[in-house]
């Protein structure tokens, strides 16, 4: 499988569930006007989550890291000190479980059937 780029920019994952979490947190309990980012608070390079992808899925190819094609910005990460400071938003859901729960609910749809 091809992947673009070099592997090495880095990249946060929300699980859904903590995601509509947070919004019912804040729709709750927060009274302000300003922004409020939510994150899971755990990065991952894309060459590791490629890695874990074909873990999870049981895929067995090789990742084929194409230094031609472009990497995207080099770090995207959030400041979430707002989120938990004024409605005590934390992600509980690690990468590896959300994804696990993702491609078992995908599966379970019927997905990837022709």
């Amino acid at each position: 499988m091809s992947c673009w780029g070099t592997g090495n920019p880095t990249r946060e994952f929300l699980f859904v569930e903590d995601a509509a979490e947070a919004v019912v947190l804040a729709a709750e309990r927060y009274q302000s006007r300003e922004p409020v980012n939510i994150r899971s608070g755990s990065e991952i390079s894309t060459r590791s989550l490629g890695e874990l992808i074909k873990d999870v899925t049981g895929y067995e190819g090789a990742l084929a890291w194409d230094a031609n094609r472009p990497d995207g910005q080099p770090r995207r990460a959030l400041d979430t000190s707002r989120a938990t400071q004024a409605f005590g938003f934390k992600a509980r859901t690690p990468l590896k479980e959300g994804l696990e729960r993702t491609v078992r609910w995908y599966l379970d749809e019927g997905g990837g059937r022709s």
